[in-house]
């Protein structure tokens, strides 16, 4: 079941972040796609700390990024990585590039 929901999720025209309202990294993360100006329906934040599900989802995510953190950013199907990873792609000028190639900004 949290299989099939963060592949309903993950699609390739959307940045998808799953995450925890109490963890600072997934902030970080919040903090930097905000500065860039996204389509209606292109970015999703999903709160993973309050299903029945979560420590299954985090598992699932362990298997299929290597990682079991939050967030778990998703640029199109492909998995970014994290909050300080997010921060590094837009400080070295390539997260906008990544957004850009999946359709996702205005």
């Amino acid at each position: 079941m949290a299989q099939q929901f963060v592949q309903t999720k993950i699609q390739g025209d959307k940045v998808v972040l799953f995450i925890k309202p109490t963890c600072p990294y997934c902030t970080v993360a919040k903090d930097v796609l905000s500065k860039y100006k996204f389509k209606p329906g292109h970015l999703e934040y999903i709160d993973i700390s309050g299903r029945s599900d979560m420590k299954s989802m985090q598992d699932y995510f362990l298997e299929l990024t290597g990682e079991r953190t939050v967030p778990r950013v998703f640029i199109g199907k492909e998995c970014v990585g994290g909050g300080s990873d997010v921060e590094e792609l837009h400080e070295s000028g390539k997260l906008e590039g990544m957004l850009q190639s999946i359709g996702a900004l205005q």
